[in-house]
């Protein structure tokens, strides 16, 4: 029995070596993290395909960089619709195409369509196509997002249970969800510069409230390292944010592929759940996608 015990200990000995060899558990997770950030599928939840008169990329094109950055999924608005149209009906294998109406079929419509009563006809208008999931992105910024079209606009959205896509400051989208506290609200830039810890507090207010990162600054410091205070909030609310190329003029359509290796950067930073969710999860579990590889 004693030679039996000390066989037994020499085992157990050599075991520990063997793991004590090894890289520590959290330096093998980062690793694995950093491998699966570099190739994990992206939803674009704020992407343009402008057309005035002509895109900046043919359909084939733009099909094209999505699928070399592994976007498989966007968030997709134009101006005028057209563009929107045309991807619905491309119908590209292995892209999912998620359709939001825009109120305006010009750029000088930006400044006026929260006051014009075409705006909700074309919104009635394209509504009827049957397949939009929202309404967005429209611009409008503090007291205008109290005139009586805006909010008849809120209201038809949740009556047909649409997502408003808002590039709003903040007054604006406080009286978004005054207007109809069951507003579903997707928060384009997520402020550009509103501080973490205020983003935390509506985030806590509104539960229908979720942010997109297009230009959203203070992420990152040097080096493309996460700052703490944005670490922090992806580890509390990593459920609520959605990552964005804002293709709004054509360079950044010439830009997109920085603009994606820019977010598996810092995604790569962050423990897998929480890269996932912002990637591609929370846009599946918004939408409805089916689950990707």
């Amino acid at each position: 029995m004693r030679f039996e015990r000390l066989i037994f200990l020499a085992a157990l000995g050599l075991a520990v070596l063997v793991l004590m060899s090894r890289p520590g558990r959290a330096q093998d997770g980062a690793q694995a993290n950093a491998n699966d950030a570099a190739s994990m599928p992206i939803f674009d939840a704020h992407m343009h395909y402008n057309q005035e008169p002509n895109p900046f990329f043919s359909l084939d094109k733009v099909i094209e960089v999505f699928g070399r950055n592994n976007v498989k999924g966007v968030l997709a608005t134009s101006r005028p619709n057209k563009g929107t149209h045309q991807l619905m009906e491309a119908k590209a294998p292995g892209l999912w195409v998620v359709p939001f109406i825009r109120p305006y079929r010009v750029r000088a419509d930006i400044q006026t369509w929260f006051g014009d009563p075409l705006s909700i006809e074309l919104i009635e208008q394209e509504f009827k196509r049957g397949y939009y999931r929202g309404i967005g992105e429209f611009h409008l910024y503090g007291k205008a997002a109290w005139n009586p079209i805006v909010k008849r606009i809120v209201d038809f959205a949740v009556a047909n249970d649409l997502y408003l896509h808002a590039h709003s400051d903040e007054e604006a989208l406080i009286i978004l969800f005054e207007h109809n506290p069951k507003a579903k609200i997707i928060w384009a830039h997520t402020g550009f510069s509103t501080p973490p810890s205020r983003v935390a507090e509506l985030f806590e207010k509104y539960p229908m409230l979720w942010g997109e990162l297009s230009y959203r600054g203070g992420i990152t410091g040097p080096g493309r390292a996460l700052t703490p205070e944005w670490r922090d909030l992806f580890a509390r609310y990593s459920d609520r944010f959605l990552l964005g190329s804002d293709t709004w003029i054509n360079e950044r359509w010439a830009s997109y592929d920085d603009t994606f290796s820019e977010y598996r950067s810092w995604l790569k930073q962050l423990p897998r759940e929480q890269a996932q969710r912002i990637a591609w999860g929370n846009a599946q579990k918004l939408f409805g996608a089916a689950k990707v590889d």
